[in-house]
């Protein structure tokens, strides 16, 4: 018996069961598309955050001081200048205010207080207006720079430079607007306004330093750099270790690395789980095939039908079976990621993840299909005619 006409037998048979064969495939459609739907959201996570991670660019060190009582101020901060290899210092406070304007008034927003140094070592760009200045931080101006969505909010599509906006109730001059970027490091900059960090004394918040952000005098020195500066902080300053946490772009991409091999390889587990479900289906379909048609296996071996025809048929069946719902999981997973994305969620599944599922698929078929075919292939042809 030709490939051909196997194929043509073989749809036949699965076309003769409609119901029986769409819940088979409906179980393999769940698990090759929940496979390309959580590995592609797992992926689309991960190469977000790697996206801004690297956008800061592999030549920024970062600083984290977890015991606010180690926490720096502004003079220590500017001193970490002058370690070998930092062309560039710039603090970083996270704080919460309200802001107004008018009768508009929003609630608790983001306020980000540093230094003239931020916005280059993040990469943010400006719209419109100007950079915190080093007067402004010598000085605590009260000055501000906002971002995209905040302008829009209040001031619509006017440039609010120049202009005035009330910052728990103390006024700010508005000198810059930031392009739209978006969530970044878990904070969305669109929705928050920065000041110098010594501006955040009216505040009435500590003005210590927790997170400082460095940049190495090129690239390559960065790891080098990372360790001058924890030498730095735990030797002259006497910071604890435990309470100090020094890296580096490449460190973290590293990291982010390591949990994206993790994450890929829970996510594909969990969704391997269907398959196998899925196989048990194929499985037990090919068996019920092979027990109805018991009577039919009898008559064609006694026509001279070979045991390798009778295996190949079924065989051909199962993957059949397998690859028709391999191509709908396939597509099914596409249409969900592309769903996921319209609500904020990152999906990216790679062409790795469409190659994997449909080799899958032709592998559920033929593993799941090999004891029923030769169950099928190993009947005795006058029991087979015999069986009612």
């Amino acid at each position: 018996m030709n490939l051909s006409m196997t194929l043509r037998l073989a749809w036949k048979n699965i076309i003769g069961s409609r119901l029986r064969s769409g819940l088979t495939i409906l179980g393999l459609v769940i698990g090759i598309a929940s496979v390309i739907i959580l590995v592609g959201i797992g992926n689309g996570a991960v190469s977000s955050v790697n996206s801004q991670v690297a956008s800061m660019g592999a030549d920024i060190v970062i600083v984290n001081i977890s015991d606010s009582d180690s926490a720096l101020t502004y003079d220590a901060v500017e001193e970490m200048g002058d370690i070998q290899g930092v062309s560039g210092v710039s603090p970083y406070q996270m704080l919460s205010a309200s802001l107004s304007r008018g009768d508009t008034s929003s609630s608790r927003a983001s306020l980000v207080g540093t230094s003239s140094l931020f916005l280059d070592m993040m990469g943010y760009d400006l719209t419109s207006g100007r950079d915190i200045s080093r007067i402004d931080v010598e000085n605590a101006s009260k000055v501000v720079i906002i971002g995209s969505d905040v302008a829009e909010e209040f001031w619509g599509s006017v440039d609010p430079v120049g202009d005035t906006i009330r910052i728990d109730g103390d006024s700010y001059t508005v000198i810059g607007v930031l392009e739209s970027v978006g969530s970044s490091m878990g904070n969305n900059i669109d929705e928050a306004a920065i000041i110098p960090i010594t501006t955040a004394k009216y505040l009435g918040v500590s003005t210590s330093i927790s997170t400082i952000y460095l940049r190495a005098e090129s690239s390559d020195l960065a790891s080098m750099t990372a360790d001058r500066t924890e030498a730095y902080l735990t030797g002259t300053i006497g910071i604890s270790e435990d309470d100090l946490s020094v890296t580096t772009q490449s460190s973290m991409l590293e990291a982010m690395e390591e949990i994206n091999n993790t994450l890929s390889l829970l996510l594909g587990g969990i969704a391997g789980i269907s398959l196998l479900v899925g196989g048990i289906g194929v499985m037990n379909v090919m068996l019920v095939s092979v027990t109805e048609r018991t009577r039919e296996i009898g008559i064609r071996k006694s026509l001279g039908a070979r045991k390798r025809d009778i295996l190949f048929q079924f065989l051909m069946e199962s993957i059949v079976l397998s690859v028709f719902g391999g191509i709908i999981g396939i597509t099914a997973g596409f249409a969900g990621g592309e769903i996921a994305t319209l609500f904020g969620i990152g999906f990216s599944p790679g062409a790795g993840t469409v190659l994997i599922s449909a080799a899958i698929s032709i592998a559920v078929g033929l593993i799941f299909g090999i004891f029923p075919s030769y169950r099928a292939a190993g009947l005795d042809p006058v029991e087979a005619l015999r069986y009612e």
